[in-house]
C-alpha cells in the first residue's frame, strides 16, 4: 500500500509505540486515578519542567507554578495529571509497578518498566526538547518555543486501547494532517486549518469519543452507544495518521482498513 507507515519498538527509538492500555470494549476512562495523589509538602521545591535526560521516578511529581496542577508518576506505573484529586489525563499504564517517565535527549517522552516502553509521546528526533506542566492545565513538550506535543494530541498513532475525547486529535508526523474528535461528535480528518478530507458523519452527538479498541475495531461512541465503526478485527491493531494524508488501521505491518475503503 502506498504511503505505508509502521511503528517499531526499541529502547531509544525516535518513535516508540505505546501499549499496555486498559481494554476499551464499551465506554473507556481515559484518565484513571488508581493510586493516591502524592503529598504536596515542601511544594516550593517542586519543578514544573522535566528536562532532557531527566526521569520522573515512581512516587515523584512535577507541579505547575500556580500549584493547581500536578503530574504524578504513580507507584502503580500510571503517569497522571491532576487538578486537586481529579485526574485530567493519564498515560493509561497502570499495572506496571516501578515504571518511570523519562524525557529522553532525543525529545521523546517515554514511560518505561525497566527497558520496556509502555507509552510514548512519539516526539523523537527533537534533541533538547523538554516537558512543561503549565498553569492552564496543559502538558506540553517544547523545543525552544515550539510546541511538539500536548495532552490533547497524539503524534502519528492512536495505540490499541486508547481513546480520543472531544477536543483531542491525532496529528501526522509531518504536521500536515489532523484527525480531530470534535465536540459535536464528528471524527474529522483535516489538512491545513479547516479543509476537511474525511469524517465519520457522526455530528449532532456532543460528548462522543473515538476508541481504538483492543479487539482492533475503531468505534465512535456516545456513552455506550456505538455511532460508527471501522468493522475491523485484530488484537493489538492501531490507528495511524500518515504523512500522505491517509488514515489506516494496522495490525503489525498489515493494513486492515483505510479512509479510502
Amino acid at each position: 500500500m502506498a504511503g505505508r507507515w509502521f511503528v517499531s519498538v526499541r529502547m531509544r527509538n525516535k518513535i516508540v509505540a505505546a501499549g499496555a492500555a486498559t481494554a476499551l470494549m464499551a465506554s473507556p476512562a481515559v484518565a484513571d486515578a488508581a493510586a493516591p495523589v502524592p503529598s504536596v509538602a515542601d511544594a516550593a521545591k517542586v519543578a514544573n519542567v522535566l528536562k532532557p535526560g531527566q526521569a520522573l521516578k515512581a512516587g515523584h511529581y512535577l507541579r505547575s507554578h500556580n500549584r493547581k496542577y500536578l503530574l504524578a508518576m504513580q507507584t502503580d506505573g500510571n503517569l497522571v495529571l491532576y487538578k486537586g484529586k481529579s485526574p485530567l489525563w493519564s498515560s493509561n499504564t497502570a499495572g506496571h509497578k516501578g515504571a518511570f517517565a523519562g524525557m529522553q535527549t532525543d525529545g521523546n517522552l517515554v514511560v518505561y518498566k525497566g527497558r520496556t516502553p509502555l507509552w510514548a509521546s512519539n516526539t523523537g528526533g527533537q534533541r533538547g526538547a523538554f516537558l512543561a506542566v503549565q498553569d492552564d492545565s496543559n502538558l506540553v513538550i517544547y523545543k525552544g518555543r515550539t510546541a511538539l506535543w500536548s495532552r490533547w494530541m497524539y503524534v502519528g498513532v492512536l495505540p490499541s486501547g486508547m481513546a480520543l475525547k472531544a477536543g483531542q486529535y491525532v496529528r501526522s508526523p509531518n504536521s500536515k494532517y489532523r484527525l480531530v474528535m470534535q465536540t459535536d461528535g464528528n471524527l474529522v480528518l483535516y489538512t491545513g486549518r479547516s479543509t476537511a478530507l474525511w469524517s465519520t458523519v457522526t455530528a449532532r452527538h456532543p460528548g462522543a469519543f473515538a476508541a481504538m479498541q483492543t479487539d482492533g475495531n475503531l468505534v465512535v461512541y456516545k456513552g455506550r452507544t456505538p455511532l460508527w465503526s471501522s468493522g475491523t478485527q485484530g488484537k493489538g491493531a492501531f490507528l495511524a495518521v500518515q504523512n500522505d494524508g491517509n488514515v489506516v488501521i494496522y495490525k503489525g505491518h498489515t493494513a486492515l482498513w483505510s479512509r479510502h475503503h
